[in-house]
């Protein structure tokens, strides 16, 4: 929806470069605050509900929220409270401020939706705050000696910190490595000294600049699962992603999907196009690369039989190395996974006819989908093995291990997925899709990521998720009626990128410069030409080299480039 700035502080000179340099998430405008002596707000707005009158820092009864997201139930709050003759405005976030007046930060638990927020409440006291599953990111940091009085800064990517001076980006080597291991980075640390994500789900409330208290809310409702019949199951999944894929809808602009050959695209798409009478715009993007996986055709025989405006977007060699340098650049906070590569391109063709988008993150976690959580249910002398990563040093497995430590009561499935929930979902797959949309000025939203929808599909009993050498059974079985044309029992072909084919050629040359690169020296040593001579190593490497280039020396994106490729671009 939007960036958002702002320091919890004296000095506010420093907030006007921070939310500039934020604009690429908000190309409608930006409008800068204050809530008070202490609380300087900006906001960069990517306009999508209530296009005249949503505009932020908003202010309702006696409170103040500065925030990028969408609020889903805000509607059904005003009506639940009894504020609809209060609101002066259409905007998502005004609700809340009338509840926040009431009940302080409480309201924050009342939210069903995805944000990063600023609450300045009526007595004076803040609050920052991120959404459960962390759909959307939020950045803090304490200003160093050379900021006036301090405070608190905030801000929705690392780069409005270093716009404004605010701090000089260093390079964390340990989280580095733990990049180059797992291609993200666990927790709430960030590639740069001195700056940390505030977690998913949680709360702070900031006094005189400084944390006073911390909360957080966990990103799952854990009920004791119901054995239920099939035919109920099927009926109460139809309703609760039908209401997630409704409200997840609700927008002002223009909206589609990016649709692949999976079943939950494919599952969003089918009731996309049964709540919309004119024809749903998905975009699906192929790999013009010999033995690529390319999911078009099952993608087109999904837009076929529900009818949609189906665009297909080809992505080649020549997209791989022009794209490269641009998505390093958008993903200052980064993530090596290679999809940021077409995720970039289709928000890329999106652009101009889409504004929100739709799309599938989620399913496989909350439905049981990966391959490893049903190895990690066999017994060892049928395969089976820890749903773990594999390859990494033993520092990164053992701070994964910790960060995926699972509460207490859950299965031995429940355990594999919350893991893969607080881990690889926020800083992987959510990062990815925030940075690769924002940059052009999308919004991109998580119907599976809905508080109703999570809350069903983790508490289904083990046997509803897999079953018969299936992950998300009761996914399948609904999509089979819903949408035959998926295909939902094919066999998962796996997604993959071939960058190994589009690297290996020019690899050897490659290796060469990226060991005169500074933070490749600080990170692998002498190990990059061993690296950079094996499939499935070359990618993070190349990514991170181009990526420290950018955010580490300044770098534009295309010099980067140019820096690695030499004479052989």
């Amino acid at each position: 929806m939007c960036g958002i700035a702002g320091l919890l502080g004296d000095d506010a000179r420093v907030v006007g470069p921070m939310i500039a340099a934020l604009r690429h998430r908000g190309p409608d405008g930006v409008r800068i605050e204050d809530a008070g002596p202490n609380a300087h707000l900006a906001h960069a707005r990517l306009s999508i509900l209530d296009l005249t009158g949503g505009w932020q820092p908003l202010r309702a009864a006696g409170a103040t929220v500065v925030g990028n997201g969408e609020l889903y139930n805000y509607l059904e709050l005003a009506a639940e409270f009894g504020l609809q003759s209060a609101l002066a405005t259409g905007s998502d976030f005004e609700p809340f401020l009338n509840l926040a007046a009431r009940e302080g930060d409480a309201a924050i638990s009342r939210l069903r939706g995805m944000f990063a927020l600023c609450l300045v409440a009526p007595d004076g006291r803040t609050f920052l705050a991120r959404d459960p599953f962390g759909i959307k990111p939020l950045y803090i940091m304490q200003p160093g000696a050379g900021q006036e009085d301090g405070g608190l800064a905030f801000a929705s990517e690392p780069r409005a910190f270093f716009a404004a001076g605010m701090m000089a980006p260093v390079l964390d080597e340990d989280a580095a490595r733990e990049l180059l291991d797992l291609h993200y980075v666990l927790g709430e640390r960030t590639l740069f000294q001195g700056l940390r994500r505030l977690a998913p789900g949680e709360t702070v409330e900031v006094r005189g600049g400084q944390i006073v208290s911390s909360h957080r809310k966990a990103p799952i409702r854990f009920l004791p699962s119901k054995a239920g019949e099939e035919q109920q199951l099927l009926a109460q999944l139809d309703a609760v992603l039908e209401d997630s894929v409704r409200v997840h809808q609700r927008s002002d602009v223009p909206y589609g999907l990016f649709l692949s050959g999976g079943i939950d695209s494919a599952a969003i798409a089918t009731l996309m196009a049964r709540l919309n009478e004119r024809p749903v715009t998905a975009f699906t993007c192929g790999f013009d690369a010999p033995g690529a996986t390319d999911e078009r055709a099952a993608a087109e025989a999904v837009a076929t039989t529900l009818k949609l405006d189906w665009r297909e977007i080809a992505f080649d060699e020549e997209d791989f190395w022009r794209i490269l340098p641009q998505v390093a650049w958008a993903l200052d906070d980064p993530t090596a996974d290679y999809a940021i590569l077409p995720t970039y391109k289709l928000a890329e063709a999106a652009k101009g006819t889409l504004t929100v988008v739709l799309t599938g993150e989620g399913g496989d976690e909350l439905f049981a989908g990966y391959g490893r959580y049903r190895r990690a249910l066999r017994p060892t002398w049928l395969g089976g093995r820890p749903a773990e990563p594999r390859g990494t040093s033993p520092a990164t497995l053992a701070a994964w291990r910790e960060a995926a430590r699972a509460p207490r009561g859950l299965t031995a499935l429940q355990a594999a997925q919350w893991a893969d929930i607080v881990t690889w979902l926020p800083n992987d797959l959510l990062l990815k899709l925030d940075r690769c949309l924002m940059a052009h000025g999308l919004e991109g939203r998580t119907p599976f990521l809905d508080r109703e929808v999570a809350t069903f599909a983790f508490n289904l009993p083990d046997r509803f998720k897999v079953r018969g050498g299936h992950g998300k059974w009761l996914l399948r079985k609904w999509l089979e009626r819903a949408c035959p044309a998926a295909q939902p029992w094919a066999k998962k072909q796996g997604f993959t990128v071939p960058v190994d084919t589009w690297i290996a050629p020019r690899a050897a040359d490659i290796a060469a410069r990226l060991s005169q690169i500074q933070a490749v020296r600080q990170v692998v040593g002498d190990e990059a030409p061993a690296r950079m001579a094996t499939d499935g190593r070359r990618w993070p490497l190349l990514f991170f080299a181009v990526w420290s280039l950018i955010h580490l020396e300044g770098a534009q994106p295309g010099a980067a480039l140019k820096t690695i490729l030499g004479d052989i671009g």
